[in-house]
């Protein structure tokens, strides 16, 4: 992935982004902060969280929004552009228009967004999970399509562990450098951090399957994908063919949250502002929330998804007064009088971690094995791979990945990779290489800038901008610009999608997914109902 000169500012690429949560706000400050690109303009629905992100990276305090800066949702987006872009056509002046949208809702909605949105040919880049459905996934992949069969648009995905300065340079070393030679195997681990797993998973968005989707796509896709980024998808520079899995197998389920586990002393307690424990529970919302946030003067996440307001209470009234609208937040239940669909449309992060509606695993392994699988050039030539005639060019491995919610660490990843020649450890500060040959280590530190995921987040929206530029500036065609500056496909996108779709169905049945027969069976009618008109899709309207 190459570096350019910044573009001057009048050709800067300019941003939507559409939803204005904390993930929203991750791109918005990661776009501002890079110089590459300008936010131009947020949808959302809630007043307060658009007025918030407007404020803070679109318009001044002395100016409120101007034409074309803000949409109460993306659907006041759309008929704005389409009427933007028939006035432009008759030949009237009109308003800049968007280069680029960072789609940063909740998951079940991308698909919606995007195909409704896919006929502008507007740059994307979705948070992960791309969809929760594999139909929706092969939906997105159609609407990023043109008729020609090519993409209409640069499209990003958040899989922000390819974009950080540590894990680039374990995949140079890897990949490039071969410094441990053909990989044998490789274990990867996401400690997902135990009050992280409990504010997200149990009490928070994505507690439920059937609401949002498996903890493996909603939490780890982005994993998955960094064991294929790794193990399948091919060295920079080159044209071999992805080495893809040839099986997948899964093992998991929830364990600790869950009411069995629920202390005795807790008695009938639901919430945690109600229970005779809390002073010593693990999982005291109040703890967690304020002594170790709010207390010490963090309105950011995890406080501001309980409540977005807490920040502007905090700068406008005092800490006493942030701290009674955080504890009325709190203090939020239900009971048997509320129905599911009602409980299921929010989070409650007062709630009970044992007496919580959650169902997503909190342990899980996925198995991944491939074959040996020689390069085209060495089957058609009868030539030799680089380490001589005696193993194919890429030969058969193993790869396991572990996703568990308890764990002191939050979200840093931890892994070694096995070759013949050596062995490399890695935990996101420290890359450390084990030359079987001579018996030495070799230390790597990489640089570690700020913001989220070691740098992540900036990254993937550094790159997302020098893509657009590429195109919209340098006359590159979208395949290159997708290519040379993202460096990751929207091939690769669905590929380790389906991927995990295909080990909750390991998980879920018990069995060994032979990955090209599943993908064989599946694929067909995924492509054929993707092609189907989405319900309530815009393009309907």
């Amino acid at each position: 992935m190459s570096s350019n000169s910044q573009s001057p500012t009048s050709t800067l690429p300019r941003i939507l982004i559409i939803g204005a949560g904390s993930r929203g706000h991750a791109y918005a400050r990661a776009v501002s902060e890079s110089g590459e690109g300008i936010i131009a303009a947020i949808a959302e629905p809630i007043a307060f969280k658009r007025s918030l992100l407007g404020s803070r990276y679109i318009w001044s305090s002395e100016e409120r929004s101007g034409q074309g800066q803000e949409f109460h949702d993306w659907k006041d987006f759309l008929q704005y552009e389409t009427t933007r872009r028939s006035n432009a056509a008759a030949g009237r002046q009109v308003p800049p228009g968007i280069d680029g949208m960072f789609i940063c809702i909740l998951d079940e909605q991308h698909a919606e967004v995007i195909t409704a949105l896919g006929h502008l040919a507007i740059h994307t880049l979705c948070e992960k999970p791309l969809a929760t459905t594999l139909r929706d996934c092969m939906a997105i992949s159609t609407a990023m399509s043109s008729q020609q069969g090519g993409q209409s648009a640069i499209f990003g995905i958040g899989h922000v562990l390819r974009y950080s300065p540590h894990n680039m340079l374990l995949r140079k070393l890897v990949l490039e450098d071969q410094v441990i030679g053909p990989v044998l195997s490789m274990e990867h681990t996401e400690p997902v951090g135990n009050w992280h797993f409990s504010h997200s998973y149990v009490r928070g968005n994505w507690r439920k399957e059937s609401s949002t989707a498996p903890s493996l796509l909603t939490k780890s896709c982005h994993d998955i994908d960094f064991l294929l980024w790794m193990l399948c998808s091919p060295a920079p520079g080159t044209n071999h063919p992805p080495h893809v899995p040839a099986s997948v197998a899964s093992f998991g389920s929830l364990k600790q949250f869950k009411r069995s586990r629920k202390p005795a002393s807790a008695g009938t307690a639901t919430n945690c502002l109600r229970c005779p424990v809390e002073k010593t529970c693990t999982y005291s919302a109040p703890r967690i929330y304020y002594d170790n946030q709010l207390a010490k003067g963090n309105t950011d996440w995890p406080v501001n998804i309980v409540n977005p307001e807490i920040e502007a209470c905090y700068n406008d009234h005092g800490k006493a007064a942030a701290k009674e609208m955080l504890f009325k937040s709190l203090e939020a239940d239900y009971d048997e009088n509320i129905s599911p669909k009602e409980i299921s449309k929010r989070p409650w992060f007062g709630r009970c971690v044992w007496e919580s509606e959650n169902d997503v695993c909190d342990d899980q392994f996925v198995l991944l094995s491939w074959n040996d699988d020689p390069l085209p050039e060495t089957l058609s030539t009868g030539s030799c791979n680089p380490d001589g005639c005696n193993s194919p060019a890429r030969m058969a491995k193993t790869a396991s990945f572990h996703m568990i919610a308890q764990t002191e660490k939050q979200c840093e990843r931890r892994g070694r990779i096995y070759g013949e020649k050596g062995e490399i450890s890695y935990d996101g500060t420290l890359i450390t290489v084990y030359d079987f040959s001579t018996g030495e280590f070799q230390h790597h530190r990489p640089r570690r800038p700020g913001g989220g995921h070691g740098g992540g987040d900036h990254g993937l929206a550094t790159h997302f901008l020098k893509a657009i530029d590429a195109v919209k500036n340098k006359n590159m065609s979208i395949e290159e610009a997708q290519i040379q500056h993202l460096g990751c496909t929207l091939e690769e996108v669905i590929r380790s999608h389906t991927l995990v779709f295909a080990a909750e169905e390991a998980r879920l049945e018990k069995k060994v997914v032979d990955w090209q027969q599943w993908w064989n069976s599946v694929s067909v009618a995924a492509n054929a109902s993707a092609f189907e008109t989405p319900p309530n899709s815009a393009q309907q309207s």
